[in-house]
Protein backbone atom coordinates (compact mmCIF):
# COMPACT_ATOMS: atom_id res chain seq x y z
CA UNK A 1 0.00 0.00 0.00
CA UNK A 2 3.01 2.50 0.70
CA UNK A 3 4.74 1.50 -2.57
CA UNK A 4 1.41 2.41 -4.39
CA UNK A 5 1.50 5.92 -2.35
CA UNK A 6 4.43 6.54 -3.22
CA UNK A 7 4.30 5.62 -7.36
CA UNK A 8 1.11 7.76 -7.37
CA UNK A 9 2.68 11.09 -5.92
CA UNK A 10 5.99 10.12 -8.13
CA UNK A 11 3.42 9.82 -11.23
CA UNK A 12 1.52 12.95 -9.66
CA UNK A 13 4.98 14.59 -9.57
CA UNK A 14 6.19 13.69 -12.79
CA UNK A 15 2.69 14.83 -14.54
CA UNK A 16 3.31 18.38 -12.94
CA UNK A 17 6.72 18.53 -14.53
CA UNK A 18 5.88 17.57 -17.87
CA UNK A 19 3.33 20.38 -17.90
CA UNK A 20 5.49 22.88 -16.46
CA UNK A 21 8.00 21.84 -19.14
CA UNK A 22 5.44 21.84 -21.67
CA UNK A 23 4.03 25.58 -20.61
CA UNK A 24 7.38 26.97 -20.19
CA UNK A 25 8.70 25.29 -23.56
CA UNK A 26 5.27 26.94 -25.17
CA UNK A 27 5.94 30.12 -23.78
CA UNK A 28 9.36 30.16 -25.05
CA UNK A 29 8.83 29.61 -28.55
CA UNK A 30 5.81 32.47 -28.12
CA UNK A 31 8.06 34.74 -27.10
CA UNK A 32 11.17 34.57 -29.47
CA UNK A 33 8.03 34.01 -32.61
CA UNK A 34 6.50 37.84 -31.22
CA UNK A 35 10.08 39.24 -31.13
CA UNK A 36 10.62 38.29 -34.91
CA UNK A 37 7.39 39.39 -36.16
CA UNK A 38 7.60 42.61 -34.14
CA UNK A 39 11.25 42.76 -36.06
CA UNK A 40 9.35 42.90 -39.38
CA UNK A 41 6.52 45.39 -38.56
CA UNK A 42 7.08 49.14 -38.55
CA UNK A 43 6.91 51.67 -35.25
CA UNK A 44 3.37 52.72 -36.00
CA UNK A 45 2.25 49.16 -36.37
CA UNK A 46 4.06 48.28 -33.20
CA UNK A 47 2.12 50.65 -31.10
CA UNK A 48 -1.34 50.17 -33.05
CA UNK A 49 -1.32 46.43 -32.86
CA UNK A 50 0.97 45.13 -30.88
CA UNK A 51 0.09 41.08 -30.55
CA UNK A 52 -0.75 41.60 -34.61
CA UNK A 53 1.06 40.44 -37.82
CA UNK A 54 2.76 43.50 -40.14
CA UNK A 55 0.36 43.48 -43.41
CA UNK A 56 4.34 44.05 -44.61
CA UNK A 57 7.46 42.38 -44.06
CA UNK A 58 9.53 44.78 -43.28
CA UNK A 59 13.64 43.20 -43.51
CA UNK A 60 14.85 46.90 -44.26
CA UNK A 61 14.91 46.53 -40.42
CA UNK A 62 17.46 44.33 -40.37
CA UNK A 63 19.24 45.75 -43.16
CA UNK A 64 19.33 49.69 -40.73
CA UNK A 65 20.39 47.46 -37.63
CA UNK A 66 23.33 45.79 -39.47
CA UNK A 67 24.10 49.17 -41.36
CA UNK A 68 23.09 51.99 -39.81
CA UNK A 69 23.54 51.26 -36.13
CA UNK A 70 26.97 49.41 -36.65
CA UNK A 71 25.58 45.74 -35.60
CA UNK A 72 27.02 44.05 -38.20
CA UNK A 73 30.76 45.71 -37.24
CA UNK A 74 29.73 44.50 -33.58
CA UNK A 75 28.98 40.98 -35.03
CA UNK A 76 32.34 40.26 -36.62
CA UNK A 77 34.05 41.51 -33.45
CA UNK A 78 32.04 39.20 -31.42
CA UNK A 79 32.62 36.29 -33.85
CA UNK A 80 36.54 37.16 -34.07
CA UNK A 81 36.94 37.81 -30.51
CA UNK A 82 34.51 34.62 -29.47
CA UNK A 83 36.15 32.29 -32.08
CA UNK A 84 39.76 32.92 -30.77
CA UNK A 85 39.18 32.74 -27.36
CA UNK A 86 37.16 29.29 -27.60
CA UNK A 87 40.28 28.18 -30.18
CA UNK A 88 42.77 28.93 -27.42
CA UNK A 89 40.53 27.84 -24.43
CA UNK A 90 40.08 24.38 -25.63
CA UNK A 91 44.03 23.97 -27.47
CA UNK A 92 44.91 24.72 -23.55
CA UNK A 93 42.49 23.05 -21.34
CA UNK A 94 42.78 19.96 -23.10
CA UNK A 95 46.36 18.28 -22.79
CA UNK A 96 45.86 19.78 -18.85
CA UNK A 97 42.42 17.94 -18.29
CA UNK A 98 43.81 15.04 -19.97
CA UNK A 99 47.64 14.86 -17.67
CA UNK A 100 45.21 16.07 -14.73
CA UNK A 101 42.90 12.99 -14.94
CA UNK A 102 45.37 10.45 -16.31
CA UNK A 103 48.63 10.86 -14.61
CA UNK A 104 49.79 10.90 -10.90
CA UNK A 105 52.34 12.80 -10.07
CA UNK A 106 53.58 14.65 -6.99
CA UNK A 107 51.13 17.58 -6.75
CA UNK A 108 48.16 16.45 -8.99
CA UNK A 109 46.08 16.98 -6.20
CA UNK A 110 46.63 20.21 -5.69
CA UNK A 111 46.92 21.50 -9.10
CA UNK A 112 42.79 19.46 -9.04
CA UNK A 113 41.81 21.87 -6.19
CA UNK A 114 43.67 25.24 -7.42
CA UNK A 115 41.70 25.01 -10.53
CA UNK A 116 38.28 23.94 -9.03
CA UNK A 117 38.79 27.10 -6.05
CA UNK A 118 39.44 29.32 -9.76
CA UNK A 119 35.74 28.56 -10.47
CA UNK A 120 34.31 29.88 -7.28
CA UNK A 121 36.36 33.30 -7.65
CA UNK A 122 33.53 35.75 -9.05
CA UNK A 123 34.65 37.53 -11.79
CA UNK A 124 32.57 40.30 -10.75
CA UNK A 125 35.42 40.45 -7.77
CA UNK A 126 38.17 40.76 -10.56
CA UNK A 127 37.09 43.48 -12.90
CA UNK A 128 38.90 46.12 -10.75
CA UNK A 129 43.00 44.26 -10.71
CA UNK A 130 42.21 43.28 -14.54
CA UNK A 131 41.65 46.76 -15.69
CA UNK A 132 44.50 48.07 -14.27
CA UNK A 133 46.66 45.01 -14.97
CA UNK A 134 45.54 45.77 -18.73
CA UNK A 135 45.91 49.03 -18.45
CA UNK A 136 49.41 48.83 -17.44
CA UNK A 137 49.95 46.25 -20.28
CA UNK A 138 48.10 48.72 -22.90
CA UNK A 139 45.89 46.33 -23.68
CA UNK A 140 42.68 48.24 -22.93
CA UNK A 141 40.39 49.00 -25.57
CA UNK A 142 41.40 46.02 -27.79
CA UNK A 143 40.35 42.84 -28.48
CA UNK A 144 43.83 41.29 -27.24
CA UNK A 145 43.28 42.07 -23.69
CA UNK A 146 39.59 41.10 -23.82
CA UNK A 147 40.61 37.33 -25.31
CA UNK A 148 43.26 37.23 -23.07
CA UNK A 149 40.73 37.54 -19.60
CA UNK A 150 38.05 34.85 -21.88
CA UNK A 151 40.26 32.42 -22.13
CA UNK A 152 41.65 32.96 -18.44
CA UNK A 153 38.77 33.08 -16.75
CA UNK A 154 37.40 30.09 -18.46
CA UNK A 155 39.84 27.51 -18.46
CA UNK A 156 39.12 26.29 -15.04
CA UNK A 157 35.38 25.34 -16.03
CA UNK A 158 36.49 24.04 -19.10
CA UNK A 159 39.36 21.56 -17.30
CA UNK A 160 36.73 20.37 -14.95
CA UNK A 161 34.56 19.52 -17.27
CA UNK A 162 36.89 17.59 -20.00
CA UNK A 163 38.31 16.08 -17.01
CA UNK A 164 35.04 14.22 -16.80
CA UNK A 165 35.16 12.80 -20.15
CA UNK A 166 38.80 11.71 -20.09
CA UNK A 167 38.54 9.78 -16.59
CA UNK A 168 35.46 7.63 -18.21
CA UNK A 169 37.59 6.52 -20.91
CA UNK A 170 39.28 2.71 -19.76
CA UNK A 171 43.15 2.57 -18.94
CA UNK A 172 42.88 -0.27 -21.60
CA UNK A 173 43.36 1.82 -24.20
CA UNK A 174 46.44 3.32 -23.19
CA UNK A 175 48.26 0.22 -22.23
CA UNK A 176 47.19 -1.04 -25.85
CA UNK A 177 48.92 1.93 -27.17
CA UNK A 178 51.85 1.53 -24.92
CA UNK A 179 52.41 -1.96 -25.89
CA UNK A 180 52.16 -0.60 -29.40
CA UNK A 181 55.45 1.71 -28.98
CA UNK A 182 53.00 5.08 -28.80
CA UNK A 183 54.91 7.49 -26.68
CA UNK A 184 52.32 9.32 -24.42
CA UNK A 185 52.25 12.40 -26.62
CA UNK A 186 51.04 9.98 -29.44
CA UNK A 187 48.64 8.07 -27.36
CA UNK A 188 47.00 11.66 -26.55
CA UNK A 189 46.68 12.67 -30.22
CA UNK A 190 46.30 9.40 -31.92
CA UNK A 191 43.73 7.27 -29.40
CA UNK A 192 42.87 9.54 -26.51
CA UNK A 193 41.90 12.66 -28.06
CA UNK A 194 39.34 11.36 -31.06
CA UNK A 195 37.67 9.13 -28.55
CA UNK A 196 37.07 12.02 -25.98
CA UNK A 197 35.97 14.58 -28.92
CA UNK A 198 32.54 14.47 -27.53
CA UNK A 199 33.50 16.22 -24.40
CA UNK A 200 35.95 18.38 -25.94
CA UNK A 201 32.65 19.59 -28.57
CA UNK A 202 30.66 19.48 -25.65
CA UNK A 203 33.01 21.77 -23.25
CA UNK A 204 33.61 24.55 -26.79
CA UNK A 205 29.68 24.75 -27.22
CA UNK A 206 29.50 25.64 -23.73
CA UNK A 207 32.21 28.45 -23.86
CA UNK A 208 30.83 30.11 -27.26
CA UNK A 209 27.21 30.43 -25.48
CA UNK A 210 28.29 31.70 -22.37
CA UNK A 211 31.47 34.43 -24.03
CA UNK A 212 28.81 35.26 -26.94
CA UNK A 213 26.55 36.74 -24.36
CA UNK A 214 29.05 38.25 -22.04
CA UNK A 215 28.95 41.66 -21.10
CA UNK A 216 30.15 42.95 -18.28
CA UNK A 217 33.98 42.41 -19.13
CA UNK A 218 33.13 43.43 -22.51
CA UNK A 219 31.58 46.52 -21.16
CA UNK A 220 34.76 47.30 -18.88
CA UNK A 221 37.76 46.61 -21.09
CA UNK A 222 36.39 48.10 -24.15
CA UNK A 223 36.54 52.01 -25.08
CA UNK A 224 36.46 52.30 -28.91
CA UNK A 225 33.30 52.00 -30.56
CA UNK A 226 34.94 50.16 -33.65
CA UNK A 227 35.72 47.08 -31.24
CA UNK A 228 32.32 47.12 -29.69
CA UNK A 229 30.62 43.63 -29.63
CA UNK A 230 27.20 42.48 -30.12
CA UNK A 231 26.64 42.77 -26.15
CA UNK A 232 27.85 46.39 -25.69
CA UNK A 233 26.36 46.83 -29.36
CA UNK A 234 22.78 46.11 -28.23
CA UNK A 235 23.30 48.21 -25.28
CA UNK A 236 24.42 51.02 -27.15
CA UNK A 237 21.22 51.01 -29.17
CA UNK A 238 19.15 50.70 -26.58
CA UNK A 239 19.88 53.63 -24.60
CA UNK A 240 20.34 55.50 -28.62
CA UNK A 241 16.49 53.89 -28.72
CA UNK A 242 15.49 56.51 -26.48
CA UNK A 243 16.18 59.21 -28.75
CA UNK A 244 15.09 57.98 -32.13
CA UNK A 245 11.91 55.98 -31.03
CA UNK A 246 13.09 53.25 -33.41
CA UNK A 247 11.64 50.48 -31.05
CA UNK A 248 11.40 48.19 -34.49
CA UNK A 249 14.90 48.35 -35.00
CA UNK A 250 15.55 47.17 -31.32
CA UNK A 251 13.61 43.93 -31.64
CA UNK A 252 15.70 42.85 -34.75
CA UNK A 253 18.89 43.66 -32.80
CA UNK A 254 17.85 40.87 -30.47
CA UNK A 255 17.40 38.48 -33.02
CA UNK A 256 20.31 39.05 -34.50
CA UNK A 257 22.34 38.39 -31.07
CA UNK A 258 19.86 35.41 -30.35
CA UNK A 259 20.24 33.74 -33.67
CA UNK A 260 23.59 32.35 -33.90
CA UNK A 261 23.81 31.08 -30.37
CA UNK A 262 20.16 29.08 -30.92
CA UNK A 263 21.24 27.81 -34.45
CA UNK A 264 24.35 26.19 -32.62
CA UNK A 265 22.10 24.58 -30.09
CA UNK A 266 19.98 22.97 -32.83
CA UNK A 267 22.77 21.89 -35.10
CA UNK A 268 25.04 20.53 -31.90
CA UNK A 269 22.26 19.30 -29.63
CA UNK A 270 23.04 16.15 -30.27
CA UNK A 271 26.68 15.94 -29.49
CA UNK A 272 25.91 17.98 -26.13
CA UNK A 273 23.65 15.29 -25.27
CA UNK A 274 26.11 13.09 -26.18
CA UNK A 275 28.84 14.65 -24.37
CA UNK A 276 27.20 15.30 -21.03
CA UNK A 277 25.67 11.59 -20.95
CA UNK A 278 29.52 10.50 -21.53
CA UNK A 279 30.85 12.70 -18.64
CA UNK A 280 27.83 11.67 -16.30
CA UNK A 281 29.15 7.89 -16.39
CA UNK A 282 32.03 6.76 -14.20
CA UNK A 283 34.61 3.91 -15.30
Amino acid sequence: MKQNKTGFRFSIFTFLSRIFLYIWCAFSVFTFLWIITTSLKTNKEYFAKVWGLPSVLRWSNYGKVLGAYHLGLNFLNSLIVVAVSVTFIILISTPAAYILSRFKFRGVNFLNRFFTLGMGVPFQLLLIPLFFILYRLRLVGGHAGLIIVYVSLSIPFTIFLIQGFFRTLPSVLEEAAYIDGCSPMRTFFSVMLPIGSPGIVTAAIFNFISLWNEFLLALTLLNDSQSYTLSIGLYSLQGAMQYTGDWVALFAAVVVVTIPTLVVYLLLSRQIIEGLTMGAVKE
